[in-house]
């Protein structure tokens, strides 16, 4: 109702200051009398009252949830390997730990269904580089995914690349993370 008493007002403002533009007579009632708008005493143009408020009668604006709504609940960081992070990151964090001849993945769950994750050797070969090989892997119901990757050269420095193809949106429809990159970690 306030909303509409305000476009009203506006607009009748804008019709008074159009017209009193074109020569028609400055005063209130005579340019609502040729605008066809006739003015209504129950509501009023405009309330200003600085110095003495007068108390709202509708519910204050909240950023937070109603408690009625479903709110997701999310895992604690205690309970979680890696606790999803709440700044704002360019790559998903991950955890990297060095067994023998492999290498223990785990990363939150937070971005998406599906992975693939790949150890890339940083030795230097002549010629051509090979390809990486990746290894398909599907979250679980819980809150960090785990993967091993197996048959490294141990001693070799690897760097473990990681790809949340089907990662979601934010509710801005901005992309979420969707690569990781690790730090350079050698096998035992």
């Amino acid at each position: 109702m306030r909303l509409r008493v305000m476009r009203s007002t506006l607009a009748i403002s804008a019709s008074l200051l159009a017209l009193s533009a074109c020569g028609t007579p400055a005063g209130t009632a005579g340019a609502l009398a040729s605008a066809g708008v006739t003015p209504s005493p129950a509501v009023p143009w405009l309330i200003d009252v600085s110095a003495n408020p007068s108390p709202s009668t509708g519910t204050p604006f909240s950023l937070r949830p109603s408690p009625s709504l479903p709110w997701p609940s999310l895992a604690s960081a205690t309970t979680c390997a890696i606790p999803w992070p709440t700044d704002e990151r360019v790559l998903i964090p991950m955890i990297v730990t060095p067994g023998v001849g492999s290498l223990k993945v785990q990363w939150p769950s937070w971005y998406g269904p599906n992975y693939r994750v790949a150890a890339v050797n940083q030795r230097l070969v002549s010629g051509t580089q090979p390809p990486p090989t990746w290894v398909n892997v599907t979250a679980g119901p819980g809150c960090t995914v785990t993967a091993t990757l197996t048959g490294l050269i141990s001693g070799n420095p690897y760097v473990v690349w990681l790809d949340a193809p089907n990662t979601p949106r934010r509710i801005d429809n901005s992309r979420s993370l969707y690569s990781g990159r690790s730090a350079v970690v050698k096998p035992f």
